[in-house]
């Protein structure tokens, strides 16, 4: 009797393991990437001949396919941001048949980040979509843990030559729009109340503001820094007092600018009379603020539209590209909180 030879052909994940590299890289290779070390290449082209393996762009992994699981990491949801991105991708993984494990994380512990990639990785999901990444060594680690399996991440910084998949809303953009709007109502000396700079967003529009003032001939102030809370947006106002150098105050997110807004109220100043007032995310709240505020709106549904779209492309395609970064653009929304500075015409 003949014997029956069972064969499972070969898949992206078995070259990646047997070149001992990432399953992005094996991608690079196929796609013919120029970020690829020469002896890295010839290690994965040695794996792809080892294993007779060829790309497939009508299949998954066998795994993957019967997976309708798809594992979300977030940090920091007590902020409108990360919230809002949340819910969104949520949205749209149920839209498309998906179910959702999820992970919340301090993402600059390693331990707390180390779990959530071990939950991620039993689970065996299709694929990983990253909320909200940070600047710290924990992160890192994480998304080594996380390489052999199609990942995307939200909120990264902008970059001509992306190493990883990633959708953003192009922060250093938005907070250049509401800069230059108060720059062209007349102001010249205008101030920031920034955030910490672990959190990409956050160093984005910092050196959005910074870029704008200069490249206006105008000098950057920040007064302080504040925690994305309107508290931290009124004690940063109140620690600089009513004395202000400046006629105009550009702040990293609605909360804080509400913090602001009010501490100047509270010095008897007035707004934007006496001085000009933005904040960045439009929550729902901000125009009902006292005067409506200023703001970028950040079209976070579409953020998380295109962040699953992208991860289903990773998912269904071994061919898929694995270093793009798709760029949405936000808008800028006018309100009761800037005007021309007392005095110009």
């Amino acid at each position: 009797m003949a014997k029956l030879i069972s064969s499972k052909r070969a898949t992206i994940h078995d070259v990646a393991e047997r070149a001992g590299v990432s399953y992005q890289t094996v991608s690079r290779v196929l796609n013919d990437h120029p970020s690829v070390a020469e002896a890295t290449r010839a290690r994965v082209n040695e794996a792809i001949k080892a294993l007779n393996y060829y790309p497939n762009s009508a299949a998954r992994d066998l795994a993957a396919r019967q997976s309708r699981l798809i594992g979300v990491i977030s940090c920091n949801l007590a902020d409108y941001g990360p919230t809002q991105m949340l819910i969104n991708v949520e949205q749209s993984a149920r839209r498309a048949g998906y179910d959702l494990i999820f992970a919340n994380v301090d993402p600059t512990n390693r331990k707390s980040t180390a779990a959530a990639a071990d939950l991620i990785r039993r689970w065996s999901v299709a694929g990983v979509i990253i909320l909200a990444p940070v600047r710290s060594a924990a992160y890192d680690h994480m998304l080594r843990q996380l390489e052999n399996i199609p990942h995307v991440q939200l909120d990264v910084p902008k970059t001509d030559s992306p190493t990883e998949p990633s959708v953003i809303i192009d922060q250093f953009i938005g907070i250049q729009l509401v800069t230059e709007h108060l720059i062209g109502l007349g102001h010249t000396r205008i101030a920031t109340i920034a955030m910490s700079d672990i959190w990409f967003s956050a160093d984005a529009r910092l050196k959005g503001y910074q870029a704008t003032m200069r490249d206006a001939g105008l000098e950057p102030l920040i007064i302080g820094s504040g925690d994305w809370s309107s508290m931290s947006g009124y004690a940063v106002m109140k620690a600089w007092g009513s004395k202000l150098d400046f006629t105009a105050l550009v702040v990293a997110n609605d909360q804080m600018a509400l913090g602001a807004i009010y501490a100047l109220q509270e010095m008897g100043l007035r707004v934007p009379h006496d001085i000009s007032v933005t904040g960045f995310d439009d929550v729902p709240e901000s125009r009902f603020f006292s005067p409506a505020l200023t703001t970028v709106r950040q079209d976070f549904s579409l953020l998380g539209l295109r962040g699953l779209e992208y991860l289903q492309r990773l998912i269904d395609d071994e061919l898929a590209p694995v270093t793009e970064q798709l760029i949405i653009q936000p808008d800028l929304i006018i309100r009761d909180s800037t005007a021309a500075p007392a005095g110009h015409s």
